[in-house]
């Protein structure tokens, strides 16, 4: 005898009664998912993708102890430079999609990349996740005290009357400060060598040895060096003058809105209720006295914000200076 398809009425009301039951245990799983998401289970690495000292590190080891005190678990820091800045971007793109794993950078070097490298391994605006925004810094313009320029103009003149002579070092090919600089000779009528180093404290340090002769950089990481006599500096961008240097438009130098944008970032995927707590968390601590005190000290101004708006300055930056590197035929190495 074949067994029948159907059910009989008292098996139809247990199975209905177990779907029930099913139903609301996942209803109680689902309600505390969100909270769940929230939750850090293992120690955080934060990743600077550029060597230690410069500004980025700087900011990261300012936030790191803080960040570990709010969520409970160490903080790592994990200086991964190279490839100018792309060798870290690419090992958080790849990171489980967890938030235990974030990007700590200056993310105009993100909106470059793309335009920069033909065969660049991850997608800043598919592969990234923006968290918050942290700071804008002005950038310092600085030489080695052998440079005979005590004025922006000064050296705006030593260069036309000395073609290529003068090396400008930069934080890596394609960084916003690489751009700056190039599309300030071109603005200026002038012709200097770009020389690109793993990170802004290289690049400084370069500066302060003789290596090369002019830098543009965040002031974080470059106004110690002119505090202690080793650079002179020359301007600042800007609004504001800082460490009583003039501004890029006091000096009529172009320009004067460029500056280090420093942000932090997660792997794409990460559960939108991790995100909503970091943005909340690192809000809190760029919010507190002595980080605002510290980043105010160097010239920079807390910016944190949404991860919208994050995002929406990503896209924006890098269509608008992907612009700029195609004009100029900027290319990556």
């Amino acid at each position: 005898m074949s067994r029948s398809i159907f059910r009989s009425p008292s098996r139809l009301s247990a199975i209905a009664t177990k779907g029930l039951a099913l139903a609301a245990l996942a209803g109680v799983v689902f309600a505390i998912h969100p909270a769940a998401a929230q939750n850090f289970e293992r120690p955080v690495r934060l990743i600077v993708p550029f060597a230690p000292g410069g500004t980025s590190d700087i900011l990261a080891r300012l936030i790191g102890p803080k960040l570990s005190a709010a969520i409970g678990q160490p903080v790592v820091i994990e200086n991964k430079p190279g490839a100018a800045g792309n060798l870290g971007a690419d090992a958080v793109a790849k990171a489980l999609p967890d938030g235990h794993t974030l990007l700590l950078m200056d993310v105009g070097s993100l909106a470059t990349a793309p335009s920069l490298f033909s065969d660049l391994t991850y997608d800043p605006n598919k592969d990234l996740a923006p968290v918050s925004m942290v700071m804008f810094g002005p950038y310092v313009l600085a030489v080695h005290e052998s440079i005979p320029a005590k004025t922006a103009q000064e050296l705006i003149a030593y260069a036309k009357a000395n073609p290529n002579k003068l090396a400008v070092a930069n934080s890596g090919v394609g960084a916003a400060n690489h751009i700056t600089a190039v599309s300030m000779a071109k603005e200026l009528g002038i012709q200097w060598k770009n020389v690109p180093y793993k990170g802004g404290a290289a690049a400084s340090r370069a500066v302060v040895s003789g290596e090369s002769g002019v830098i543009i950089n965040g002031s974080t990481a470059t106004l110690p060096f002119v505090a202690n006599k080793q650079l002179v500096g020359l301007a600042v961008t800007g609004e504001e003058r800082v460490a009583g240097l003039p501004t890029f438009k006091e000096s009529g130098l172009p320009g004067g809105d460029a500056g280090t944008w420093q942000g932090i970032l997660t792997t794409a995927g990460t559960p939108p209720a991790m995100i909503t707590r970091l943005n909340a968390e690192i809000g809190k601590i760029l919010e507190t006295p002595d980080i605002k005190a510290r980043i105010a000290e160097q010239g920079g101004v807390v910016r944190a914000g949404s991860p919208a708006d994050f995002s929406a300055w990503l896209k924006d930056a890098t269509t608008r200076w992907g612009g700029i590197i195609r004009e100029a035929g900027i290319k990556g190495s």
